[in-house]
């Protein structure tokens, strides 16, 4: 994470999180877009799962800021959750929206109404409006209702705007793909008050495979403290599955002993070293390994951005299918490592319980 003095928040639908992937890919992404305000619309999660997640919506707070809660709101439906709070004696307000697919403009418009008095300079909304607020938040340039007019207007009497739009008054880039119909939207949006505008660094819009909708991240200047955590390197069991690398272990646990065995050598100073060699190719093997996945998921995302970027221009239905092909490959690979490491979590979890 960047040192500079920075507040960053995180909004997108994750489409679910009852499967325990999910929530493990989930953990995964917010681990490395590191955001310290992560909101969360469409949870899906069962009764049995609240324990984790609220409802629909959830409003998720790093450890790494200092941010002390004074009241939480929400609705009994579980469309929304207002976090009101204070980051190093600075007020913030955080509301998170998940809109329903049917009168969605008409919900986001008697809500934020309603909290009218909630609303001022250090308050942020975000969420799924599931609207597009203006003509170019659509792939297809098609003009907004009278509805989403009328949710425009309420949004200008508060005194709030569109984030992304002030900064990107001419992009065309969105957050959500419909396969069924083809066409891309930009329905998941930041609001923040006009008279904060000089605290807002930058906003964009960041590819999710595993979900159907698109994260927004927000960058505000902010006075914050950072806390840093170290690292425990530990063995990957699953490398030991491919026999090809079993098989390099075993030549270099010979080619180890045969160089460092003698009589001065003691039982276990040759076993030290033996560890301390496969130790160094374990981790060789594993950058290796990495790199390579890495490299495989960077050209399917690059093909696909580009695909998508054509199909906006000159849809095609051809061209569509390879986007879902290639977005349910990029979600196969990502699915397996995800598995990988939660197989790696419990072993780790039964070798502690053993001691």
């Amino acid at each position: 994470m960047a040192t500079g003095s920075y507040l960053s928040i995180i909004t997108l639908n994750v489409n679910g999180l009852n499967a325990p992937t999910k929530r493990q890919r989930l953990a995964e992404w917010i681990q490395k877009q590191d955001p310290h305000i992560c909101c969360l619309q469409e949870t899906h999660l069962k009764s049995r799962d609240t324990h984790r997640l609220k409802v629909k919506v959830a409003i998720l707070i790093s450890d790494k800021i200092d941010f002390k809660t004074k009241a939480v709101k929400r609705d009994k439906e579980g469309n929304y959750i207002m976090i009101k709070g204070s980051i190093q004696d600075e007020d913030i307000t955080i509301i998170t929206i998940y809109a329903p697919n049917i009168g969605a403009p008409q919900y986001v418009r008697q809500l934020l109404t309603s909290m009218r008095g909630e609303i001022n300079n250090n308050t942020i909304i975000v969420g799924d409006f599931n609207t597009p607020l203006t003509s170019m938040d659509r792939s297809t340039k098609q003009k907004i209702n009278k509805e989403t007019q009328t949710l425009n207007d309420t949004i200008d009497q508060l005194d709030l705007i569109d984030i992304y739009r002030t900064f990107h008054p001419k992009t065309m880039n969105f957050t959500f793909f419909s396969s069924a119909h083809g066409t891309f939207s930009r329905i998941d949006h930041i609001l923040g008050h006009k008279f904060s505008l000089g605290k807002f660094k930058k906003i964009e819009i960041i590819p999710s495979i595993f979900s159907d909708h698109n994260a927004v991240r927000l960058d505000l200047n902010y006075r914050r403290k950072t806390i840093t955590n170290a690292n425990i390197w530990r063995l990957n069991n699953t490398l030991l599955n491919n026999e090809q690398i079993i098989e390099e272990v075993k030549r270099q646990i010979k080619l180890c002993i045969e160089m460092n065995e003698n009589e001065n050598t003691t039982t276990q100073n040759l076993w030290d070293t033996v560890k301390a060699v496969l130790r160094g190719k374990f981790i060789a093997i594993q950058a290796h390994l990495k790199k390579q996945e890495k490299s495989q998921l960077n050209n399917l995302t690059l093909h696909l951005k580009k695909l998508e970027k054509e199909e906006m221009k000159n849809p095609r239905v051809s061209r569509r299918k390879e986007i879902v092909k290639i977005r349910a490959e990029i979600n196969t690979k990502e699915t397996k490592e995800t598995i990988a490491k939660i197989n790696k979590a419990k072993s780790w979890y039964f070798e502690k319980e053993e001691i």
